[in-house]
């Protein structure tokens, strides 16, 4: 499997993982051990998905049925807006890693630059974006503090890499400033409606390599009534065509078109030959020309953004 050597650490991420973004609970256990059997290493998860003890359970069968070691899976989890202040990062990395029944990540992440007042994960967890009565609490923790407490998880080995998510370029600088671990990952939404090509740039010119989430655009934000009313990728006639040149699947294509760029991606599937393709999405090339007519595709539509559920959360604006 192709990867990405993590700057800071050196570590190998590979460029293609399994997203556990909407994997049920039920479902999740059985579905981590059928993606490593199937020959994912990488699996991205995170605190508000909701499934890390079952994504875990899974893990440990495929350890404990001798399909791969522990030092061969590449884990990423992502730390909740609700416990950004420094005395609740290290309380939830260790419970986290509780739930995954693992004693390090391989990457941890800031999940959104948005702090949330705190939620006791014994009163609810996760925690969503939302307190009891339904209504949205920010907090006043900066990011520098927060970051701070990452790079305290990384001195004690809870999290080989430390990285963030949804941050967007101004913050990206201003972190820069300061770290004294950067970033090793930015993981962002990207996918054709929404190439962020100054952004990849940016975080090219930092040494922080790039995880891509929501790689087929609206797909994954239809049953959220999210999508937007956006033709979907996967049938989009510039991608279906590309495909049929290639003899590839649309989803093949969306995944090469950024792999190829060096972007790694986490697509999820319930669908084992899906899951299949999607794993083994490298072994053909785009030309430049098709790279170019797939990126053209960009408007800056985004799909995932805190604005919608409140105007103090426009952290894209």
């Amino acid at each position: 499997m192709a990867s990405i050597i993590l700057k800071g650490s050196g570590q190998k991420m590979p460029i293609v993982g399994f997203g556990l973004w909407k994997v049920t609970k039920s479902s999740c256990a059985d579905t981590v051990y059928n993606a490593i059997k199937h020959g994912y290493r990488l699996l991205d998860g995170a605190g508000d998905y909701g499934n890390e003890k079952e994504a875990g359970e899974g893990v440990a069968r495929a350890i404990k049925d001798g399909l791969v070691k522990r030092e061969e899976l590449f884990i990423t989890s992502k730390l909740w807006n609700t416990f950004h202040a420094r005395e609740h990062v290290r309380q939830m990395a260790d419970y986290q890693l509780k739930l995954w029944g693992i004693e390090y990540f391989d990457l941890f992440l800031i999940h959104f630059p948005v702090s949330l007042k705190y939620v006791d994960p014994g009163h609810r967890y996760p925690p969503e974006w939302f307190g009891d009565d339904g209504k949205v609490y920010t907090q006043n923790t900066p990011i520098q503090e927060t970051w701070e407490a990452m790079e305290e998880l990384h001195s004690a080995g809870l999290a080989k890499n430390i990285g963030i998510s949804n941050f967007a370029g101004g913050l990206i600088i201003d972190l820069m400033r300061y770290a004294r671990v950067p970033p090793a990952v930015l993981q962002i939404e990207h996918h054709p409606y929404l190439t962020q090509e100054h952004l990849v740039r940016l975080a090219q010119e930092f040494g922080i390599a790039i995880t891509a989430y929501s790689s087929f655009g609206p797909q994954s934000f239809v049953e959220l009534n999210m999508d937007r009313d956006a033709k979907l990728l996967l049938e989009h006639d510039t991608v279906t065509s590309i495909a049929a040149e290639h003899d590839k699947t649309p989803a093949q294509v969306l995944l090469r078109w950024a792999t190829q760029r060096g972007i790694a991606v986490i697509p999820k599937s319930n669908n084992q030959k899906r899951l299949e393709q999607n794993l083994h999405c490298i072994d053909f090339n785009l030309s430049p020309e098709q790279i170019k007519e797939i990126s053209s595709l960009n408007h800056n539509l985004r799909f995932n953004d805190p604005a919608d559920i409140d105007v103090r959360l426009s952290i894209f604006a």
